[in-house]
């Protein structure tokens, strides 16, 4: 490690999660590498405020040489890994860009980091790959179970970390987030799309009848989450962040409706995706005994989002 500021390269940094932990990270005086192809759902406009203090590659992850000439070249101390294809009505339509950025693109970047002895590489995986979850609460060591083509990918990928550990005694550390939403989320998610439609005063696709169940993670938190592991986690271990707050999608949408000031007759019930996983829950007591906890209620977090939405609708117009 050169002196005592540390070096990270952070994948899918112009991502919507990515983003916000490269913004943090820069708060707090690392010296950050971005890494990002910019498809549809990389957004460069995430890293405005931070430009001036990043080194920023358009880079598709999958093109091992020209990965490689990054590593050579700034010679990072951390990976932090992020960059994924990540809907999954996408994976359900074409699962192909899944399989070649979560699997072999997550190759590539651990035959590189063992290249180039990077001494701690963080994974960042999803809660998804536990699959669904009726009652209880999924621990790090509970079996995955992936039910569609994203979160099977991610287990993929997840199984390939593993191994490196196992093989290589590879220093890496495999983060699962729970599902978050804030600032900035492209507008193909949950949350976003009922705001977007909302400002537009258009009907709110919820599937089914709006009675699976997720767990929200204001990003901001998610960030900070994955900070505490980079700083105080030890390698070869697997961490979940979480918030513990649960809620039906349905009621999720009617919160929004009610704090933006509309009916609740804008809810439109659309067809069930595919293997629609009923409920997703984790248990968080590993990461909270590193000292990291949530700081953002639900309330707190939903009303910052929707008067961001609000604030930005050029953005949302302009995807």
């Amino acid at each position: 490690m050169r002196g005592s500021i540390r070096k990270i390269l952070v994948t899918g940094g112009a991502g919507f999660i990515g983003s916000e932990f490269v913004r943090q990270a820069v708060l707090q005086k690392y010296k950050v590498i971005v890494v990002d192809a910019l498809t549809y759902a990389g957004r460069k406009e995430r890293l405005k405020d931070v430009l001036k203090d990043i080194s920023f590659y358009k880079i598709n992850i999958c093109n091992a040489s020209v990965l490689k000439s990054v590593f050579a070249k700034e010679r990072p101390d951390e990976i932090i890994h992020f960059a994924a294809e990540t809907h999954v009505d996408r994976s359900i339509l074409d699962a192909q860009p899944f399989l070649q950025t979560n699997i072999l693109g997550t190759y590539n970047l651990i035959t590189l980091s063992k290249e180039f002895n990077i001494k701690k590489f963080i994974h960042i995986s999803t809660d998804e790959v536990y699959g669904q979850s009726l009652t209880g609460f999924f621990k790090e060591s509970s079996p995955l179970e992936p039910r569609n083509f994203y979160s099977a990918t991610k287990a993929s990928a997840e199984h390939l970390v593993h191994a490196a550990i196992l093989t290589h005694d590879f220093p890496a550390t495999i983060v699962r987030p729970s599902n978050n939403y804030g600032p900035w989320q492209y507008p193909e998610k949950f949350l976003p799309v009922v705001i977007s439609k909302i400002l537009k005063n258009q009907p709110i696709p919820v599937y089914g009848k709006g009675e699976q169940i997720r767990e929200w993670l204001y990003v901001k938190d998610c960030a900070d989450g994955i900070l505490t592991i980079l700083k105080k986690g030890a390698l070869k271990e697997i961490y979940n962040i979480g918030s513990n707050f649960e809620k039906k999608n349905l009621e999720t949408a009617k919160t929004i409706l009610k704090l933006m000031g509309k009916s609740e007759r804008l809810i439109k019930f659309v067809k069930d995706r595919p293997g629609h996983d009923f409920r997703y829950s984790i248990d968080c007591s590993k990461i909270r005994k590193l000292g990291w906890q949530p700081k953002t209620s639900f309330e707190d977090g939903i009303k910052e989002t929707i008067l961001w939405y609000t604030n930005n609708q050029a953005w949302l117009k302009k995807l």
